[in-house]
């Protein structure tokens, strides 16, 4: 059977949520007994996202084998089972790379090298290659609004597909708005014809339109815009604002999205099968009670600099049927100008969990060590990933071992205590990933800590992103004050995960949980996190009456 692909584009404005419409119709086509891939291309010039700024460009999700990608790979696994990796997510940066260096090594023969056809023949057989993985369909986002200059080659390349495959094995979905104009107490549906009009423009009909509204379109409505849009009626879907997104599928398989791509696809396939989904969406919206978490962080301006993270403290609260209620915490707002002052307290108190993830740089270190200290000392459960396992393990020297100038040598290079430092660089062996240890590594745990009795097992993979380690030189010391490792790479060169045993629940680990959690399958770490922050939660509620009826007494 020849290749199947899906193309998702997007128009009008950016941010319609392309990457959460393919990983709606991924999971629907993999509900109905569908193997699926799924693969997105950016029209900027960087090579990947890794080294752009999280408030420009949001999280950066890491693949197993070590990718940086966009953060919609996120969601493609996240909705999925597609084992994604780095061939999963171009850049026009990395295409013009590729090409460069096919040109400098002489592999044009000396043609003249230009856009087309050499740029989009590279395109597609990106896109020939993900499909050669064997998926029974592949669905493709082009990043980016039709009409952007940027995005003009992967549309062409898209073009193209559909003459050497044929009408039969491609199908276009096309996200776009159907804005509400409050002044005129109507939607309009003209943004959505010039949009349907710029794609007609470089030879592409759209099949499924993907109206993003804030409320249900008239039949009326749906009416007109096929008309004027050259679809289906049915093929003019309502893709309303919902509460959850875990309630998109469930609101496509509503609109009858899945059947409508099998039959412009000629494919046959089961029943879906979304009854997990629906328990999801039940429990989204009838949780038992609440959980809070306070996140303390760099980037908690832009949320979806910690998109993977977010997610998947929602899946923890799910698991145990509660609503998560998050805080975000600009860290440099916890810094103290005098050591002894404790006012920054007010600001954790209340919290069932404490949190502090990933990042890069020491802007607001100070105020992270202030929060972990708090948690520490108040037994507030917390859970530091990346950055906050490595200041945990500082808080812990300085607080608790008396190493008051322990720190990191990404924060001071020339500090009298490195607790945390760059392993490899001083062994003189040669970074892996630049200057990162990035992607799937292994893990041996120990027997009887929280992280073995989370997993279930003691051996674990997990995906990293960070250029720093743990100095093991301080371990004696450090685990003399009652630090436990518990977590180590196999050959024990690498210090994976560090805990405080009588503590309700103190964890920090050195790779990054969040990007394999699912809704359902929600990851260990951020699971026993959340059941042990509600549990802090539930004894308060309890002490706060005995408190007030002894201070009645009194």
């Amino acid at each position: 059977m020849s290749a199947k692909y899906i193309f998702v584009t997007g128009g009008v404005v950016s941010s319609l949520g392309k990457g959460l419409a393919a990983a709606s119709i991924g999971c629907l086509l993999e509900s109905r007994g569908l193997k699926v891939n799924l693969m997105k291309f950016d029209p900027y010039l960087n090579v990947d996202p890794g080294t752009m700024s999280p408030f420009q460009h949001g999280e950066v999700f890491v693949t197993d084998d070590g990718a940086e990608t966009d953060l919609d790979l996120g969601h493609y696994e996240r909705f999925t089972h597609a084992h994604l990796s780095r061939e999963n997510n171009l850049t026009t940066g990395r295409i013009y790379e590729q090409i460069i260096l096919k040109e400098r090594r002489g592999d044009y023969l000396g043609k003249t090298v230009q856009v087309i056809p050499h740029v989009t023949n590279e395109i597609k057989n990106a896109m020939r290659k993900v499909a050669s993985h064997g998926a029974d369909v592949n669905i493709i986002e082009i990043g980016g609004t039709v009409g952007d200059i940027e995005s003009l080659p992967f549309l062409e390349a898209i073009r193209q597909m559909r003459q050497e495959l044929g009408r039969e094995n491609t199908c276009f979905v096309h996200v776009t708005l159907v804005p509400w104009i409050g002044a005129a107490q109507e939607l309009k549906t003209k943004p959505t014809q010039h949009s349907v009009k710029e794609l007609l423009s470089i030879g592409i009909q759209a099949d499924i339109l993907l109206c993003r509204t804030d409320r249900a379109l008239p039949r009326e409505m749906k009416a007109k815009i096929a008309a004027f849009c050259n679809v289906e009626e049915r093929a003019v879907v309502t893709a309303r604002d919902v509460g959850s997104i875990y309630e998109c599928p469930l609101a496509f398989a509503e609109e009858g999205v899945d059947a409508l791509a099998l039959k412009y696809l000629h494919m046959d396939a089961g029943e879906p099968r979304m009854d997990a989904w629906r328990e999801i969406v039940r429990r989204a919206y009838n949780p038992a009670d609440t959980v809070s978490i306070g996140i303390v962080g760099k980037y908690v301006e832009y949320e979806d600099s910690y998109k993977s993270l977010k997610e998947a403290l929602v899946h923890g609260a799910l698991a145990h049927n509660l609503k998560l209620s998050v805080t975000w915490i600009e860290a440099e707002g916890l810094e103290m100008a005098d050591p002894l002052d404790r006012s920054y307290e007010a600001q954790l108190a209340g919290f069932d969990g404490i949190l502090v993830p990933g990042g890069f740089g020491k802007r607001g270190i100070e105020g992270m060590l202030n929060a972990i200290r708090y948690a520490r000392v108040h037994q507030v459960p917390y859970f530091g990933i990346c950055l906050g396992m490595q200041t945990a393990c500082i808080e812990f020297a300085r607080n608790v071992c008396g190493l008051r100038q322990a720190n990191s040598s990404e924060f001071d290079p020339a500090a009298e205590h490195r607790i945390i430092y760059k392993l490899r660089e001083l062994l003189g062996v040669e970074e892996m990933g630049g200057t990162m240890r990035l992607g799937a590594w292994d893990c041996v745990l120990e027997p009887g800590s929280l992280a073995q009795k989370a997993y279930g097992a003691t051996e674990i993979s997990e995906r990293h992103r960070h250029r720093y380690e743990f100095n093991r030189e301080y371990e004696a010391l450090l685990t003399g004050g009652g630090l436990r490792l518990t977590g180590t790479t196999p050959d024990a060169t690498y210090v994976e995960i560090v805990e405080i045993p009588d503590h309700p629940f103190f964890l920090g680990c050195q790779f990054h949980p969040e990007f394999k959690s699912k809704p359902l399958e929600p990851h260990p770490l951020f699971r026993d996190f959340v059941a042990a922050s509600y549990r802090n939660r539930q004894q308060r509620t309890v002490a706060q009456p005995a408190s007030a009826e002894a201070a009645n007494k009194a």
